[in-house]
């Protein structure tokens, strides 16, 4: 059987992540959500996405199909389910459609005609961009438990000051010395070729990935999730970062996702709570305005190759777009689209030109090459999105 994830109806409420990658490639917990359903069926899974994105993230199709729906995530119980999928059958949640069977053959897939199989059990839906961070501790613990099942643990150093030990992992090639990790409430999870450096207080949920970094003195609450060959420093509180992306100074963020190649300039901070302690709204793609979170605490959410420079203060409920450079006093705007270049006094659009530039350099430094297949969704992002730059010029 062959199984494909499609983005299904969520994609628009999940930029500026999906501008740049299939919902399948969206990290919460410790994997990829692609990873994870890869793990559970034991294939290599492909994706159905936008058109520009398909080159990077083709599609393979067979006969016989299985497609899943990549907002949902992967349990013993669902997989079951799907595993025993015929044709014309159906899995759903309610309204919305989890797998369905199909063949090759057919050009349109009417779900109304399929047996409705109705799935009751209990799954992690990622449908708001908020719930990247918001979901994450529960993410992270089946993944925890995923990727630690009938394994060992590296040996915990003896100058680490660990607290349940039992909920501690390390791959192979981690280190780590005269730290504190705090599983009381959630694992820790430190993946190959990780560091941890010394005096960092780390209290679980919490992953760092591999190749990533703890700098020196770093307060980590979870959940959170540090990604491949990023660095965190500073406080940290219930945050995402997909991969290759740093916060590594002084400065709090807290209840926020960072996309890839992003960078926080020191003593970058942001809010997670309103003064008035009142339900925080976020910017909406679809909408085009601010919608309810139903969340009292909501930080940032940037998009990959975004940056800003050193003490920059982002306000409650903050969305960056795709490669945007914010720097200068006060606080900038609480939408900021992608490619723009600015702050608090005003914006002008970030060429493409200068910003893969930059990106070049910035993905040399981690052996990376920004490919043309790469530079072509770029600049159908930047074309995407230059409505909203409209009153720059």
């Amino acid at each position: 059987m062959n199984y494909i994830l499609f983005d299904g109806p969520n994609r628009i409420n999940l930029l500026p992540f999906t501008y740049t990658r299939p919902v399948a490639d969206i990290r919460i917990g410790i994997l990829t959500i692609r990873q994870k359903w890869e793990r559970y069926l034991g294939y290599t899974i492909t994706s159905v996405t936008e058109d520009y994105l398909s080159d990077k993230y083709p599609m393979v199709e067979f006969d016989r199909n299985i497609m899943i729906n990549a907002s949902f995530l992967p349990n013993a119980e669902l997989v079951a389910r799907i595993r025993s999928l015929q044709e014309n059958e159906a899995i759903f949640s309610g309204d919305d459609v989890i797998a369905f069977f199909t063949r090759e053959t057919q050009e349109e897939v009417d779900l109304n005609a399929y047996r409705a199989i109705e799935y009751s059990g209990s799954t992690i839906k990622v449908e708001h961009t908020w719930d990247i961070f918001s979901k994450n501790g529960e993410a992270l613990r089946d993944d925890f438990d995923l990727l630690t099942r009938d394994k060992t643990s590296q040996p915990i150093p003896s100058t680490v000051n660990a607290i349940n030990s039992s909920d501690i992992f390390i791959e192979s090639g981690a280190t780590l010395d005269y730290v504190t990790l705090n599983a009381s409430n959630g694992p820790i999870y430190l993946g190959k070729d990780s560091e941890v450096m010394e005096g960092s207080v780390i209290r679980g949920p919490f992953a760092l990935c591999e190749g990533a970094t703890v700098k020196m003195g770093a307060k980590i609450y979870g959940p959170t999730t540090v990604g491949p060959y990023s660095k965190v420093g500073g406080e940290v509180n219930n945050c995402v970062l997909f991969g290759y992306s740093n916060k590594g100074h002084e400065g709090f963020l807290g209840n926020s996702v960072l996309g890839e190649w992003c960078n926080l300039g020191a003593d970058t901070n942001n809010s997670n709570l309103k003064n008035n302690y009142a339900e925080v709204r976020l910017w909406n793609y679809e909408s085009e305005s601010f919608a309810h979170t139903g969340l009292q605490f909501c930080g940032l959410m940037m998009g990959d190759h975004s940056k800003c420079g050193i003490n920059t203060m982002f306000n409650t409920g903050t969305v960056i777009g795709v490669f945007a450079n914010i720097f200068g006093s006060g606080f900038p705007r609480n939408f900021v689209p992608s490619y723009s270049w600015g702050g608090h006094s005003g914006f002008t659009t970030y060429r493409t030109k200068k910003a893969f530039e930059v990106a070049r350099v910035v993905m040399a430094r981690r052996q990376v090459e920004l490919t043309e297949v790469e530079e072509k969704i770029l600049n159908q992002v930047f074309e995407d999105t230059e409505k909203y730059r409209a009153h720059y010029e």
